[in-house]
């Protein structure tokens, strides 16, 4: 039996002890997790960062087929087209130790001047190859994903399968709105990621998590105190609360977090039994004040 969840480390396993992250990720495969994201945010001049390769070690120790998980791996466009995917894809696939990628999620889309065609057709010769299954991107604007799609119809093969956007209890506009609505309509599956905005949400401070749509960063902040009241009437954590609620929307193909020990990660599956007992409309009503950022960020925005 699977579940609707990814594991995903931004730094994580750099920070944790091994053998704890080898039994995390045993007790992951274990409960029907199969989506692993181990995607790199090292940039030149950054410090290295070995989440990927130590991935690769712990798959070794706990005993791992390759047919036991799905890696998802990223993809940047920074310095595309000028240096080819194809050359960063195999390097990355030789950091997690694998031959092929089952999703390649494409980071931020930046360049204004980035040719989508040549793009769709660049990652259709990848998947000929056997180097990826499917790909999707990341926060990237309803109308890119349709003007991608329409491109990879128009050449008869595969468009975005899966869209990795910012989706909680305060983030709601974007995969809620009318402009996505369609996207979801087109086949596009929905991958929720930043649910706990860092930690935030769960009144821990926050690391850094990236882009702030909207400038409501200190408003989710400020709102952790009632996260902690409405999971606690529904007799959940605030953790369990913040995923469940990304299971309700009926896009959702899976839900991506990190987790930092075997424990935190097994009360968090518990968010699958929240959903089931509260029920989908009644939960989504529940924490209906907590979206922040309503009227404040363009649904149509990246």
């Amino acid at each position: 039996m699977t579940v609707p969840f990814a594991l995903g480390s931004w730094h994580t396993y750099d920070r944790m002890d091994f053998r704890e992250a080898v039994t995390m990720l045993r007790t992951a495969v274990d409960a029907g997790i199969t989506w692993y994201d181990v995607g790199v945010y090292g940039f030149p001049g950054s410090a290295p960062v070995f989440t990927d390769v130590l991935f690769s070690a712990m798959v070794r120790a706990a005993g791992l087929k390759r047919s036991d998980y799905q890696l998802s791996a990223k993809l940047w466009l920074e310095g595309y087209p000028e240096h080819p995917l194809r050359a960063q894809l195999v390097n990355a696939l030789f950091r997690a130790g694998v031959e092929h990628a089952d999703l390649v999620v494409l980071g931020d889309l930046r360049r204004s001047d980035t040719d989508l065609r040549q793009l769709v057709l660049d990652l259709a010769e990848l998947h000929r190859e056997g180097l990826i299954d499917c790909w999707g991107v990341n926060n990237w604007s309803a109308s890119t994903i349709r003007e991608l799609h329409t491109h990879a119809t128009a050449e008869g093969v595969a468009g975005p399968c899966l869209a990795q956007l910012k989706y909680s209890l305060a983030r709601r506009s974007i995969p809620d709105g009318e402009p996505f609505a369609g996207v979801f309509e087109l086949g596009v599956g929905l991958q929720s990621s930043d649910v706990f905005e860092g930690g935030v949400l769960l009144g821990k401070s926050s690391r850094e998590v990236g882009r702030d749509p909207g400038g409501i960063r200190q408003r989710i902040s400020d709102s952790a105190a009632e996260v902690r009241r409405i999971s606690g009437e529904l007799g959940a954590t605030p953790a369990q609360l913040c995923l469940a609620f990304t299971l309700t929307h009926p896009a959702n193909v899976t839900t991506l977090f990190g987790a930092t020990s075997t424990e935190q990660l097994t009360d968090n599956l518990k968010a699958v039994d929240l959903v089931n007992r509260i029920g989908a409309a009644e939960l989504r009503t529940a924490v209906e004040p907590l979206w922040a950022d309503r009227d404040v960020v363009d649904p149509e925005g990246p």
